[in-house]
């Protein structure tokens, strides 16, 4: 069997991870019927996933946060930039949170109109949908 024997370096770690939920998230629309595109870069765009159900497009970004809190605030980092979901993964647990854009600087991740998920696929899409 194939063995790693290499050190990983800590940023590139943490952004294979990140690629990861973002590959999840794909996966999981595909599944469910949505046509998915993946910029070759999104520096500067904030557009990690762009879906269509064929006449509509819809700009998904993806997140992680710290797991230990469903109170904490989250950030607005794609402000200015024409996002229409975002969704955000805990790190290191189970759950995650489907919701709209917002315009505000931060707001709490579990505010009304946000949408827990366990991670899984039918879970995720229940959320996703409610968006």
């Amino acid at each position: 069997m194939p063995k790693r024997k290499t050190v990983t370096r800590h940023g590139t770690l943490r952004t294979l991870k990140n690629v990861s939920y973002e590959n999840q998230v794909t996966v999981w629309l595909m599944q469910d019927g949505w046509q998915v595109f993946r910029p070759v870069l999104d520096d500067g765009h904030s557009t990690d996933i762009l879906i269509s159900d064929g006449p509509n497009y819809f700009r998904v970004q993806v997140k992680t946060v710290d797991a230990s809190n469903e109170q904490r605030f989250i950030e607005n980092r794609w402000q200015e930039s024409n996002v229409d979901v975002v969704v955000v993964f805990a790190r290191d647990s189970n759950w995650g949170y489907v919701l709209p854009a917002f315009t505000e600087y931060r707001r709490k991740l579990n505010a009304q109109g946000h949408h827990k998920f366990t991670t899984n696929k039918r879970e995720f899409l229940r959320a996703f949908h409610k968006v």
